[in-house]
């Protein structure tokens, strides 16, 4: 689904992405995983063109994106949901929601019943402002938004960050649904080793700015976690 090579990235003078290559499984659920500072983050950015590359090209499926803008990979069918959220406080859940349909390719003008399927709790408190949503309910809204825009590729950094148990559960739920029913591609962040084993098909372990292994979940052993994962 998605295919990197070479991709070279710089923070000023700073080396931060080596000669970085990747290529995920078409509908399935891929997780980046490594200790921080490695660029996980900074690879998702410079996927969804957030920061410039020096070097290297990004395909969507058969498409070459590195050179589209931000607009134009959202319309080309990718989903992405930082770090931290970055939902609209001041803005309804609805209106938060409903800010990416001018993006989709078939200019639908409602939010499709299917997210608040998924996110029930988004139905309920449609009215409310994104601010007064807690931190779970705040994920959920951010992931909502991102499927508004009907991709094909959803990308999530650290969904389970500062997130109560039991909706990091449904968020999982939710992938794995997405993955399973819906044939959309998961690209993931994420610390939590158990949930990257119970949702995650696929692994790439990042060390020093580039993938140093890859493979099966089932596969990832514990000599793997002690070398790129244990601090």
């Amino acid at each position: 689904m998605i295919r990197i090579q070479g991709l070279n990235q710089y923070y000023g003078q700073s080396h931060i992405l080596w000669d970085l290559s990747l290529s995920t499984t078409p509908g399935r659920v891929a997780c980046i995983m490594g200790r921080n500072g490695v660029g996980k983050t900074t690879l998702l950015k410079c996927i969804m063109g957030l920061l410039p590359i020096r070097e290297g090209e990004i395909h969507l499926g058969d498409q070459r994106i590195d050179h589209l803008s931000v607009e134009a990979r959202a319309r080309a069918g990718i989903g992405y949901v930082p770090q931290g959220r970055e939902i609209f406080p001041l803005l309804t859940v609805e209106e938060n929601l409903r800010l990416p349909l001018t993006s989709r390719r078939d200019r639908l003008r409602q939010v499709p019943a299917y997210i608040y399927d998924l996110f029930p709790v988004l139905k309920e408190m449609r009215h409310r402002r994104g601010g007064d949503l807690s931190g779970g309910q705040q994920q959920q809204l951010a992931i909502g938004r991102a499927l508004v825009l009907d991709p094909k590729l959803l990308i999530l950094d650290e969904p389970g960050e500062g997130i109560q148990p039991n909706i990091v559960r449904q968020i999982g739920e939710v992938i794995r649904k997405l993955q399973s029913e819906m044939e959309i591609s998961v690209l993931l962040v994420e610390q939590k080793l158990p949930f990257a084993r119970r949702f995650a098909d696929e692994f790439f372990l990042m060390e020093k700015g580039c993938v140093q292994a890859q493979g099966e979940m089932k596969d990832l052993s514990d000599e793997l976690i002690h070398r790129y994962l244990n601090v």
